[in-house]
């Protein structure tokens, strides 16, 4: 059996997974593989899944399975996994330091600093306790944050299609009333057919005035556009994204919009978590060979 590593996992787990048969991260030998390791950057459409006519098994490391054209895989017999539970601490960390760094100016103190500005009087920071922080989607990772703001004092307000109850927040039935109710909003949606564009220009128009928005599921969630004419009319009073269209993003507006801050999807690239992807590679995989 090959097992073909495409993107970027710990340097660790091949030698783990050496057990199974023949480990190898060289692309080129597509064609043969048996089980196909991904993260986001692989893409499994119709025509990568045809070049691979050994292939058995895909296993995206994290959670979105966008990148997986899952029903052509299905029609061929190929079995798909992802490893959610690795990620719900590494992107729920992500996603409370950005929403630290935004209403504490930090990337702008820090590079004013280094500019030789002494920037005290224009850098006004608001704190987070007392605040309120509507989260949509509460998988895994958006409950996850809900524990750590509740630790910060934060009132937790929380939407999700069928998530009606949890000690950590308070569930509204409607994503509009979360939104207007929030001084942050944190997006933790998979990207399917109802969620791509969920943010858009009318939707923003409900934020409260001087709100943040913080990204850490999925880019196109967000129309790019609306959200940095939202940041230009200060509709926003910021905007913190983990996640794009593309990997690396093409010709963004938010690159050059107000108040952000950008970060090359690092998310769920902890050590940390690299780790327990490998620990559920290896069981799923010793569980798909024992059948």
């Amino acid at each position: 059996m090959l097992i073909m590593i495409s993107d970027a996992f710990d340097a660790s787990l091949p030698g783990i997974l050496s057990k199974y048969g023949e480990v190898t991260d060289d692309k080129g030998r597509q064609a043969e593989a048996d089980i196909i390791l991904i993260r986001s950057k692989t893409k499994v459409t119709k025509d990568y899944i045809d070049a691979s006519p050994n292939l058995k098994v895909v296993i995206r490391g994290g959670v979105g399975l966008d990148n997986v054209d899952q029903v052509y895989a299905k029609e061929k017999g190929i079995l798909v996994y992802n490893t959610a539970e690795a990620s719900t601490v590494a992107v729920a960390e992500m996603a409370f330091a950005l929403m630290i760094a935004l209403p504490n100016h930090i990337p702008t103190a820090d590079r004013t600093m280094k500019e030789g500005k002494w920037a005290k009087k224009e850098l006004k920071r608001s704190e987070l306790m007392g605040k309120t922080l509507g989260i949509l989607g509460l998988g895994r990772i958006g409950l996850a944050l809900a524990v750590r703001a509740r630790a910060f004092g934060m009132r937790v307000i929380g939407w999700h299609p069928d998530v009606f109850f949890t000690d950590f927040a308070e569930i509204w039935e409607n994503m509009e009333d979360v939104i207007k109710e929030s001084d942050y909003v944190s997006l933790h949606m998979p990207l399917v057919g109802s969620t791509k564009g969920i943010i858009n220009k009318d939707v923003l128009a409900k934020f409260k005035d001087g709100a943040y928005l913080i990204n850490t599921g999925r880019g196109k969630c967000v129309v790019e556009e609306d959200a940095a004419a939202a940041l230009e009319s200060g509709k926003l009073a910021g905007y913190a994204t983990d996640v794009w269209y593309s990997d690396p993003p093409e010709n963004s507006p938010l690159i050059n919009a107000p108040n952000t801050i950008l970060a090359p999807h690092i998310g769920a690239s902890s050590k940390e978590n690299l780790l327990r992807i490998g620990t559920i590679v290896d069981r799923i995989i010793g569980e798909y060979v024992s059948k």
